[in-house]
């Protein structure tokens, strides 16, 4: 009964009301998080790399954005809110955004279950919201979706024009290269099945070379970068200078 009712508060929600416009979303890359949405939490599911990889994720932003308590936070592409929870639990006040309801849907339940109140879900384009918000956010996140999205240097204009000056945005995503489809899509996908096949496409695997010109395009200043890195054996991650598969980087939007 109690799971019941959080439910109907969910669909009740104005909080993930589909937008009057659908901007810069491939359907078919919806459709596979879609589909899976309901074993975002499953440590032990598809989402198993998300839940080990968040710890280095979130400590990255916070070192960087010099901590993040009390700061206004937005995770764009936050599907089941693994980093968003946890940037709330840390003390900033959180929005998460996601063009996939289910994922969304998740989220909420997930924040309603753990008590968390200082995180909200919405679903719409962030190009959308970046003209409705425009400089309101101290933080702006955007893990492993880039590579997911037709047009990336929309998203990443999009983030620059949500960021405030002076205040942080973070990338994360893949490297493009004979060594990247060899271990994120041959190795993860095929060999090691820690992702469903078909999660990634090589061709849009994006070089630090091409995220960093449309960050600079858009305003931003290249800050830091750093590669993760996963060892099959220890079945771990680490943040290290190798960037030829995964990679963070940190961009700062200059004061005026």
């Amino acid at each position: 009964m109690q799971a019941t009712a959080k439910k109907n508060e969910l669909n009740n929600s104005n909080a993930t009301q589909p937008s009057s416009k659908s901007v810069n979303v491939d359907p078919n890359e919806i459709k596979k998080f879609e589909d899976l949405a309901h074993r975002w939490w499953d440590r032990d599911s598809e989402f198993k790399p998300l839940h080990d990889i968040n710890p280095l994720r979130l400590n990255y932003i916070e070192q960087h954005s010099g901590g993040i308590k009390d700061k206004k936070v937005i995770d764009v592409g936050c599907g089941g809110g693994i980093l968003s929870e946890s940037m709330a639990l840390r003390g900033a006040d959180t929005l998460g955004i996601d063009m996939g309801q289910a994922p969304l849907s998740v989220a909420e339940l997930h924040a309603l279950e753990t008590g968390i109140e200082n995180i909200k879900y919405q679903k719409i384009p962030v190009e959308e919201l970046a003209k409705e918000q425009t400089g309101q956010f101290d933080v702006v996140s955007c893990m492993e979706m880039l590579e997911h999205v037709p047009d990336p240097g929309s998203i990443i204009q999009a983030c620059a024009d949500l960021v405030k000056p002076g205040g942080s945005v973070f990338f994360s995503t893949i490297n493009r290269n004979p060594k990247s489809f060899a271990f994120a899509i041959l190795g993860a996908e095929y060999v090691l099945n820690m992702l469903p096949k078909g999660t990634h496409e090589y061709a849009k695997f994006i070089q630090p070379s091409e995220l960093e010109a449309w960050a600079r395009k858009s305003g931003l200043q290249l800050e830091n970068i750093k590669g993760m890195t996963y060892n099959p054996l220890l079945q771990s991650y680490k943040l290290n200078s190798d960037v030829s598969v995964n990679y963070l980087m940190h961009f700062t939007k200059p004061k005026n």
